[in-house]
Protein backbone atom coordinates (compact mmCIF):
# COMPACT_ATOMS: atom_id res chain seq x y z
CA UNK A 1 0.00 0.00 0.00
CA UNK A 2 1.59 3.20 -0.91
CA UNK A 3 1.66 5.83 1.93
CA UNK A 4 -0.22 9.07 0.64
CA UNK A 5 0.11 12.67 2.84
CA UNK A 6 -1.40 16.09 2.28
CA UNK A 7 0.60 18.71 0.87
CA UNK A 8 -1.08 21.43 2.22
CA UNK A 9 -0.78 19.78 5.74
CA UNK A 10 3.30 18.80 5.15
CA UNK A 11 3.83 22.03 4.42
CA UNK A 12 1.54 23.67 7.03
CA UNK A 13 4.13 26.78 8.53
CA UNK A 14 6.27 27.01 5.24
CA UNK A 15 5.02 30.29 4.33
CA UNK A 16 5.87 32.07 7.55
CA UNK A 17 9.10 30.39 8.23
CA UNK A 18 10.00 31.40 4.61
CA UNK A 19 8.88 35.19 6.10
CA UNK A 20 10.89 34.28 9.01
CA UNK A 21 14.01 33.14 7.24
CA UNK A 22 14.04 36.04 4.94
CA UNK A 23 13.95 38.21 8.18
CA UNK A 24 16.45 36.66 10.48
CA UNK A 25 18.52 36.92 7.29
CA UNK A 26 18.11 40.67 7.05
CA UNK A 27 18.82 41.17 11.20
CA UNK A 28 22.08 38.86 10.76
CA UNK A 29 23.21 40.93 7.71
CA UNK A 30 22.62 43.95 9.35
CA UNK A 31 24.04 42.95 12.47
CA UNK A 32 21.12 43.17 15.08
CA UNK A 33 20.74 39.94 15.80
CA UNK A 34 21.70 36.25 14.90
CA UNK A 35 18.71 33.89 14.94
CA UNK A 36 18.45 30.51 12.90
CA UNK A 37 16.27 27.60 12.27
CA UNK A 38 16.82 24.73 14.61
CA UNK A 39 16.57 22.01 11.69
CA UNK A 40 14.53 18.70 12.42
CA UNK A 41 16.55 15.73 13.28
CA UNK A 42 17.07 12.92 10.93
CA UNK A 43 17.73 9.38 12.20
CA UNK A 44 20.13 7.85 9.27
CA UNK A 45 19.04 4.21 8.69
CA UNK A 46 21.54 3.10 6.51
CA UNK A 47 24.88 4.54 4.19
CA UNK A 48 25.48 2.52 1.49
CA UNK A 49 28.08 3.71 -1.11
CA UNK A 50 26.53 7.24 -0.48
CA UNK A 51 22.57 6.76 -0.84
CA UNK A 52 21.38 7.67 2.45
CA UNK A 53 17.98 6.64 3.76
CA UNK A 54 16.19 7.48 6.86
CA UNK A 55 13.56 9.36 8.84
CA UNK A 56 12.94 13.06 10.24
CA UNK A 57 12.40 12.52 14.30
CA UNK A 58 9.76 13.53 16.21
CA UNK A 59 11.35 17.66 16.90
CA UNK A 60 12.42 18.18 20.59
CA UNK A 61 13.01 22.12 19.96
CA UNK A 62 11.13 24.65 18.85
CA UNK A 63 11.23 26.18 15.12
CA UNK A 64 14.11 29.56 16.00
CA UNK A 65 17.19 30.30 18.51
CA UNK A 66 19.15 32.85 19.21
CA UNK A 67 20.55 35.84 20.35
CA UNK A 68 19.19 39.80 20.58
CA UNK A 69 21.12 42.35 22.45
CA UNK A 70 22.97 40.04 24.57
CA UNK A 71 19.83 37.85 25.36
CA UNK A 72 18.54 34.70 23.88
CA UNK A 73 15.78 34.30 22.44
CA UNK A 74 13.35 31.09 21.55
CA UNK A 75 10.76 30.82 19.61
CA UNK A 76 8.12 29.29 17.46
CA UNK A 77 6.30 30.17 14.37
CA UNK A 78 2.25 28.85 13.85
CA UNK A 79 0.32 29.13 11.51
CA UNK A 80 -3.57 28.53 11.73
CA UNK A 81 -6.29 29.30 9.10
CA UNK A 82 -9.12 28.96 11.67
CA UNK A 83 -10.35 33.38 11.96
CA UNK A 84 -11.73 32.67 15.21
CA UNK A 85 -8.77 31.60 17.84
CA UNK A 86 -5.59 30.04 17.98
CA UNK A 87 -6.07 26.04 19.11
CA UNK A 88 -3.57 25.34 21.49
CA UNK A 89 -3.28 21.94 20.15
CA UNK A 90 -0.95 23.58 17.53
CA UNK A 91 1.43 23.83 20.59
CA UNK A 92 3.26 20.43 21.59
CA UNK A 93 3.91 20.26 25.09
CA UNK A 94 7.98 19.43 24.84
CA UNK A 95 7.48 23.14 22.64
CA UNK A 96 5.82 24.65 25.81
CA UNK A 97 8.11 23.32 28.36
CA UNK A 98 11.07 24.31 26.15
CA UNK A 99 9.76 28.24 25.98
CA UNK A 100 8.47 27.92 29.57
CA UNK A 101 12.74 26.78 30.72
CA UNK A 102 13.80 29.29 28.63
CA UNK A 103 11.26 32.15 29.75
CA UNK A 104 12.42 31.31 33.61
CA UNK A 105 15.93 31.31 32.83
CA UNK A 106 16.03 35.30 31.30
CA UNK A 107 15.05 34.09 27.29
CA UNK A 108 12.79 36.16 25.38
CA UNK A 109 10.23 33.32 24.57
CA UNK A 110 7.31 33.67 22.61
CA UNK A 111 5.05 32.41 19.68
CA UNK A 112 4.76 34.09 16.33
CA UNK A 113 1.33 33.19 15.07
CA UNK A 114 -0.36 33.61 11.78
CA UNK A 115 -3.74 33.58 11.34
CA UNK A 116 -3.37 32.77 7.49
CA UNK A 117 -7.04 33.63 6.22
CA UNK A 118 -6.73 37.14 8.11
CA UNK A 119 -3.61 37.31 6.81
CA UNK A 120 -2.71 38.45 10.34
CA UNK A 121 0.96 37.38 12.34
CA UNK A 122 1.11 38.14 15.97
CA UNK A 123 3.79 37.71 18.31
CA UNK A 124 2.21 36.03 21.49
CA UNK A 125 4.26 36.30 24.65
CA UNK A 126 5.33 33.63 26.90
CA UNK A 127 3.39 34.66 29.85
CA UNK A 128 0.11 35.26 27.59
CA UNK A 129 0.44 31.49 26.11
CA UNK A 130 1.11 30.35 29.82
CA UNK A 131 -2.20 31.96 31.36
CA UNK A 132 -4.15 30.22 28.66
CA UNK A 133 -1.88 27.16 28.73
CA UNK A 134 -2.29 26.40 31.95
CA UNK A 135 -6.35 27.31 31.70
CA UNK A 136 -6.58 24.61 29.42
CA UNK A 137 -4.92 22.02 31.61
CA UNK A 138 -7.39 23.06 34.34
CA UNK A 139 -10.39 22.21 31.53
CA UNK A 140 -10.92 26.04 30.59
CA UNK A 141 -11.10 26.80 26.83
CA UNK A 142 -8.43 24.98 24.40
CA UNK A 143 -8.07 27.87 22.20
CA UNK A 144 -6.65 31.75 22.46
CA UNK A 145 -9.32 33.91 21.05
CA UNK A 146 -8.49 36.19 18.08
CA UNK A 147 -9.42 39.16 19.99
CA UNK A 148 -7.13 38.61 22.31
CA UNK A 149 -4.47 38.77 19.85
CA UNK A 150 -5.95 41.81 18.51
CA UNK A 151 -6.21 43.51 22.41
CA UNK A 152 -3.26 42.24 24.16
CA UNK A 153 -0.72 41.21 21.63
CA UNK A 154 1.86 43.43 18.80
CA UNK A 155 0.88 42.75 15.67
CA UNK A 156 4.12 41.82 12.97
CA UNK A 157 4.18 43.69 9.78
CA UNK A 158 6.69 44.35 7.51
CA UNK A 159 8.69 48.14 8.56
CA UNK A 160 12.07 49.84 8.14
CA UNK A 161 12.56 47.62 5.64
CA UNK A 162 12.62 44.15 6.97
CA UNK A 163 10.48 41.59 5.44
CA UNK A 164 9.03 40.62 9.42
CA UNK A 165 10.18 42.74 11.86
CA UNK A 166 9.11 40.91 14.88
CA UNK A 167 12.07 41.81 16.86
CA UNK A 168 10.95 45.73 17.30
CA UNK A 169 8.51 43.55 19.76
CA UNK A 170 10.77 41.81 21.90
CA UNK A 171 11.54 43.71 25.00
Amino acid sequence: MRKTYSRSHANRGAQLERLVDMTNKQYRNKGVADIRKVPTPVQIQSNVRGKVTGYTQKPEWVDYSGVHDGRAIVFDAKETSNKTSFPLNNISEHQYELLKSWHQKGAHAFLLVSFNKLDEIYLLAFKSLETYWEEAKKGGRKSIPHSTFMMECDRVKSDKGYVLHYLKHVG
